[in-house]
């Protein structure tokens, strides 16, 4: 079998290009995917649409808007009104409101099972439509590239299989055996943290407010979600994260509240607590001739400005604009010419938003007692600058820079 695209990885990212790329590719996109394809009600059984939240930007909506999808995921989606930046035991913070920007919301928090089902709903719809081929479960062995393209070797129903390309995109996780086969090297800083995720149960109603509070411990979001609820991702040293996540669950919610405090009234009930180690990773290499990788396996950042899969989502749309530029031009798809105009369109934004994420998480993990001033007087600086404040907000929506035109 032969594709212009083939994608390997069916998770946020590689599904969503998955969907666009059928509904603009004149011929057939495959989409390869290691874990069986789920009923659609039973989409957590893939391990990227399991019970953790996504913060979605302002700017991500306007990408799904483009893609037919928002209307779906809008109706799952609780949206930030404002965010509340917050320093434990200080008297700095800031305050970002959505009115501020002439916009409804900053950005929405949506559960990626949600997610994941509005995705396999429409990758199903294309595969009727002969636009989509869906290669699942099925395990990529090896890729060989050539002149023209690559030629994939997998591993299905206890068979192996060939599949031919003019691009591959790999987009299969942060700790991709591809790329690690195909001597793509990653640069990582470790940040010697954990993120402890869980959801919520509040006492009093987040009134549509998202808080970054840093903690002695590490930074701490809390994130609105439908009802009384709000989904946590608490970033904490490795060395405590495991004794804070075994905490009994009343002992847990008063170390919360603890580092919290009572904005939200008291934590009623505590959800399943998960771990995931934090470090900054970065492909060295994001394209070669007929390759490109994308995703948490291009770059892997820290959550703490919840901006990773909207910095891939950006990506791949960029990608997608690429790609029809290259079709109407009659150029290859596995030209390294075409494929570093999408490099040099992204890389502002990916330095931008990789430094911004890196440097906030340093700054408000420093625990010294000059830096602890400073960090208070950039809060209230910060609050009282409105231009200031609307650069800071505006880059937190995913508005900084153009973004990629498809339709």
């Amino acid at each position: 079998m032969h594709f212009p695209v083939v994608i390997i990885g069916g998770g946020m990212v590689g599904a969503t290009l998955a969907h666009t790329l059928s509904r603009i590719l004149p011929q057939k996109t495959a989409l390869i995917e290691a874990s069986p394809f789920p009923a659609v009600s039973q989409v957590d059984l893939q391990p990227s649409f399991d019970a953790r939240s996504t913060a979605l930007a302002w700017g991500t909506r306007l990408l799904f808007e483009q893609l037919g999808l928002w209307d779906e995921l809008n109706s799952q989606a609780t949206p930030i009104e404002h965010i509340h930046v917050s320093n434990q035991g200080h008297f700095g913070f800031t305050r970002l409101h959505a009115q501020d920007e002439g916009v409804s919301a900053l950005g929405y928090v949506i559960s990626n099972q949600h997610l994941g089902q509005t995705l396999f709903k429409h990758l199903l719809i294309a595969e009727d439509k002969q636009t989509l081929e869906l290669i699942m479960p099925a395990k990529v062995v090896a890729l060989n590239p050539n002149n023209q393209g690559t030629s994939i070797l997998l591993e299905r129903n206890d068979k192996t299989e060939t599949v031919t390309a003019d691009l591959v995109i790999i987009a299969d996780g942060g700790r991709s055996g591809l790329t690690e086969q195909l001597g793509i090297d990653i640069t990582e800083k470790h940040y010697n943290q954990s993120a402890l995720i869980a959801n919520v149960a509040l006492s009093k109603s987040h009134q549509n407010i998202a808080y970054e509070r840093f903690t002695e411990s590490g930074p701490m979001a809390l994130l609105p979600l439908s009802g009384k609820h709000c989904a946590l991702v608490w970033s904490l040293p490795e060395a405590m994260v495991d004794d804070v996540a075994l905490m009994p669950e009343a002992d847990f919610a008063s170390h919360l509240q603890q580092n919290f405090g009572y904005r939200l009234g008291r934590f009623a009930k505590i959800g399943l607590r998960h771990i995931y180690p934090l470090t900054l990773r970065c492909s060295t290499e994001q394209v070669r001739p007929g390759l490109v990788v994308l995703g948490n396996a291009a770059h892997q950042l820290h959550p703490v400005a919840g901006q990773g899969f909207n910095l891939a989502l950006r990506d791949a749309l960029r990608l997608v604009e690429v790609i029809k530029e290259a079709l109407m031009r009659g150029e290859p798809l596995y030209s390294l010419k075409t494929l570093n105009h999408y490099v040099q369109r992204q890389e502002a934004d990916q330095q931008l938003t990789i430094q911004w994420s890196d440097r906030l998480v340093r700054w408000f993990s420093a625990t010294t007692p000059s830096i602890s001033i400073l960090r208070n007087l950039g809060l209230i600086g910060l609050d009282l600058c409105f231009p200031g404040k609307s650069f800071f907000t505006q880059h937190a929506m995913g508005m900084g820079l153009p973004a990629a035109k498809i339709n």
